[in-house]
């Protein structure tokens, strides 16, 4: 299958977020952030693990006291991730994490408060060579921007961006990236698309509080799809009422959907009818369900007959299509062998397995022949 997108991406500067390149030419970053409370933090670093094994780039999490900023210190101390510190108000949290060991610092310095304050904050990050998101929200703007447009809206956000943007500037500081998130759709994207071509830096998207796991993913995919089908976005946050694991499958499937990232198993599956020759709605969730952890790129089909199976099947690494008497596999495009129904998933499983330690012992042959 052709995994080359032909999306032509928009050039940023490229920072980094601990050991993750964000911007320029790195794959397009997937985020997501911790609901636990901060200061338990084994409860934080569970949540942590379980992003980690869904692939997971990099997790923000918040950090609302200096209570938190101790607990958020153990936490670095134990994730494998680049971990983000949200902040909002007061900068002694700020300097405390940027002093305890922080990736990147997700401030609004609008509201951190006074010229000096800012100043002791940006100043320290730039000494630690910690990167910074200066993020706005529709629901947040200031007085002013309100009094001015009346209302929330792109031009809103954008002039807020600008102004947080100029104040970094001032200290001759490049290394952050830049958020502009709304609740609803046209204004996100409309934003984005005003502050693209105004700034080098990359841009994190979102559609921020986008509502429940299906309501979320599908105003997601819709406002994202659009930013990244312009070539806008460096790394993605999808925003959801659910367990933060769905943010990270939900932003790996929205950046295979565009060829933009290749990450696990991309299963392409009927809808199911009568021609049928097995439950697909009930094999592709089992088959879902077993495949989570691989992180390897392969692409599998699963169809019920042989209206499209075959042909599914030709440009897919594992491939499966409904048939009477007996259903018939396929690896690398190729008819292999036929599998009975009471033994699909099973089979299915160890054919995605074994196709999976081929390409990464490939992987590693080529690795040891150039190393």
């Amino acid at each position: 299958m052709n995994n080359n997108s032909p999306i032509k991406r928009r050039q940023s500067r490229q920072i980094m977020v601990g050991n993750v390149p964000v911007g320029g030419d790195a794959p397009i970053a997937v985020q997501s952030m911790t609901n636990t409370e901060t200061c338990d933090v084994q409860a934080t670093l569970n949540q942590i693990q379980s992003l980690e094994k869904v692939g997971v780039d990099i997790v923000r999490v918040s950090v609302p006291s200096i209570e938190a900023a101790d607990a958020f210190k153990e936490i670095r101390d134990q994730a494998n991730v680049p971990l983000i510190a949200d902040i909002h108000f007061d900068y002694k949290i700020a300097l405390k994490v940027l002093d305890l060991g922080v990736d990147c610092l997700r401030i609004n310095p609008g509201n951190i408060g006074r010229e000096e304050r800012v100043r002791a904050v940006i100043e320290s990050a730039k000494d630690k060579n910690v990167p910074l998101r200066i993020g706005v929200n529709a629901g947040s703007l200031g007085k002013e921007l309100l009094r001015k447009y009346k209302e929330p809206n792109a031009d809103a956000m954008v002039e807020s961006a600008l102004q947080q943007i100029d104040i970094l500037d001032s200290y001759d500081f490049q290394d952050f990236k830049v958020s502009l998130k709304a609740s609803e759709i046209f204004m996100t994207v409309e934003a984005y698309r005003k502050l693209a071509p105004q700034i080098q830096q990359p841009l994190h998207l979102g559609i921020t509080e986008a509502g429940g796991l299906r309501a979320g993913t599908i105003k997601s995919s819709i406002g994202l799809g659009l930013l990244l089908m312009d070539g806008i976005g460096d790394t993605i946050r999808v925003s959801l009422a659910a367990d933060p694991v769905e943010e990270v499958k939900v932003g790996f499937d929205i950046l295979k959907s565009l060829r933009l990232r290749n990450k696990g198993v991309n299963l392409v599956a009927c809808p199911s009818c009568s021609r049928q020759n097995f439950d697909v709605i009930a094999t592709v969730n089992e088959l879902e369900s077993r495949l989570e952890d691989i992180t390897t790129p392969v692409h599998v089909s699963v169809v019920g007959c042989i209206v499209n199976g075959p042909g599914e099947a030709k440009i897919s690494d594992i491939g499966l299509t409904g048939a009477t008497p007996v259903n018939m596999s396929y690896i690398n495009g190729k008819t292999s062998h036929k599998i009975k129904n009471e033994n699909l998933v099973d089979e299915l499983e160890a054919m995605v397995r074994a196709k999976v330690a081929r390409i990464e012992a490939e992987a590693e042959q080529a690795i040891d022949k150039t190393g």
